[in-house]
């Protein structure tokens, strides 16, 4: 059970929720601030003051004044005139995260809305109604209105919703689950669109898959290490300490863990003056991967315990940018930006393990070449998944196209920026598998020694290739165990790890 309150929600609390199925509980120390907040509105509306999104249009149309008879009205055609995503459905992971976000977001008492409101999302989450939400459609400002409005269309029993695995009609998937339709009074259209939630989504569930990513990249690079008989001279502390990046500090101490058994890194070193940089600067590239992953953590969970509203209501309601998606958009970039040279180090890893000019190995890890091409083409996909990832590391927070007759002229672009950066670690966990698989048939070959690398190849579980196979059947089957964390549950090594 995930209880939430509006203040402590975690990453870790978005996972339990979004891809493990936890119930989700309103903490009822945050209702109060729900109340109040609600009370703000309902005077509001007794003196009839004229506030933005209670009583007037939105965006360009904020010069228009509602009548009183019509504001419930606008709510409504608000979620309807919004929901205009396109394009396939987003993941349902993605989407019980943006639910359980922006319910949390509602519970901080800042956006005027009843607590009947929050209480839908929540019975939704645990009734596991899912709402269907085409993936294109938001700007990121004001906040991820086209698809919070899907969410939003299917709590008032319209749209299209997934329940119990079946796609039907919102109005269906509520009956089954024995809810009654929300029906929106004033402020609450909007409350539910103007919000980061769905981009915050993406960047959570990435930032969680971003370390188990990175604990595998830690444990197929000590395989290699091994394959291509590596020195761990560079992985001496005192250098690390010399240059005192936290990241790098602890990528070298958990790969000194890794192989501090390894016989064969242990004869390099008294061999081996110094090894090609993807080996001999791993702390210094992994590590600084893992600043960035720190750093867009933290951004990420200061979000989902943000108010993303506008206008926010104090004692008053005050106009805002809080719904603009910055912070998460250049968070997202830089952590493709990162995922990517990371994918990028672990590729060239694989080409030395592949080339028996630099590997002193059989060519493409095949003791029968020519007859048999062996692993030549794996490193092919490597490539190209990484040639991909470069045009996806491309960021879109540098660009803004202004929306709403120029009322909106600037806009973050972080939905786009979430996205690609999801597909950015699907694309570095293919490669990261690849190099599981060239490793594992190298040391195969040349024979292990580390008992962690020994473990992982146990995890593994492909024999020695001594013939052609299809390969991407055995890429699949190891990324389908990075995807569970098999390989390094058992590697006592990568406890240090966050």
């Amino acid at each position: 059970m995930v209880e939430i309150d509006g203040e402590n929600l975690k990453i870790d609390d978005v996972v339990k929720v979004a891809r493990f199925g936890d119930r989700v509980k309103i903490a009822e120390s945050s209702i109060p601030k729900v109340l109040k907040s609600r009370e703000v509105i309902d005077k509001i509306l007794k003196e009839d003051k004229v506030v933005y999104g209670i009583n007037t249009g939105l965006g360009e149309l904020v010069k228009v004044k509602i009548p009183k008879n019509e504001a419930r009205e606008l709510q409504i055609n608000l979620v309807r005139s919004h929901a205009s995503g396109v394009g396939r459905y987003m993941d349902d992971e993605i989407v019980r995260a943006a639910m359980l976000i922006r319910a949390n977001s509602l519970l901080k008492g800042f956006s005027g809305v009843r607590l009947e409101v929050i209480k839908m999302l929540v019975e939704m989450l645990n009734s596991n109604i899912i709402p269907l939400v085409p993936k294109f459609g938001s700007v990121g400002a004001s906040g991820d209105l086209a698809p919070l409005a899907h969410i939003a269309l299917v709590m008032l029993g319209e749209g299209y919703a997934k329940y119990k695995g079946d796609v039907m009609k919102g109005a269906e998937a509520l009956k089954l689950a024995g809810l009654e339709p929300l029906k929106l009074e004033e402020r609450e259209g909007l409350a539910l669109l103007n919000g980061t939630a769905v981009m915050a989504a993406y960047g959570s569930i990435a930032v969680y898959d971003s370390y188990d990513l990175i604990k595998n990249a830690l444990l197929s690079a000590a395989m290699s290490f091994e394959a291509l008989k590596g020195t761990d001279k560079a992985l001496d502390d005192r250098i690390m300490k010399a240059r005192a990046h936290p990241g790098q500090i602890k990528i070298a101490k958990i790969m000194r863990e890794l192989l501090k058994d390894s016989k064969i890194v242990e004869r390099a070193r008294k061999e081996r003056v110094q090894d090609a940089y993807t080996l001999r600067c791993l702390p210094q590239v992994y590590g600084a991967v893992l600043d960035t992953l720190d750093y867009v953590k933290i951004i990420m969970e200061r979000e989902i315990n943000s108010a993303t509203d506008n206008p926010l209501v104090f004692d008053e309601p005050i106009s805002g940018g809080n719904f603009h998606g910055e912070p998460i958009a250049l968070a997202m970039d830089f952590l493709s930006i990162a995922l990517t040279d990371l994918g990028n180090m672990a590729e060239r890893r694989i080409a030395r393990l592949v080339d028996s000019k630099l590997s002193n190995l059989p060519s493409f890890l095949i003791e029968n070449s020519g007859t048999n091409s062996g692993l030549m083409i794996p490193q092919y996909t490597a490539a190209a998944l990484c040639n991909r990832n470069k045009i996806l590391a491309h960021p879109a927070s540098t660009d803004s196209i202004p929306t709403s007759a120029n009322q909106e002229d600037h806009v973050s672009m972080g939905m786009n920026a979430a996205q690609k950066l999801r597909e950015i670690v699907e694309n570095v966990k293919y490669i990261i598998a690849i190099e599981y698989l060239c490793a594992n048939q190298a040391l195969h070959i040349s024979g292990s020694s580390a008992t962690s690398v020994k473990k992982a190849m146990k995890m593994i579980n492909i024999e020695k290739f001594t013939h052609d196979d299809v390969f991407s059947y055995y890429i699949e089957e190891i990324k389908t165990k990075i995807d569970r964390g098999d390989i390094t549950k058992d590697i006592e090594e990568l406890s240090l790890f966050p």
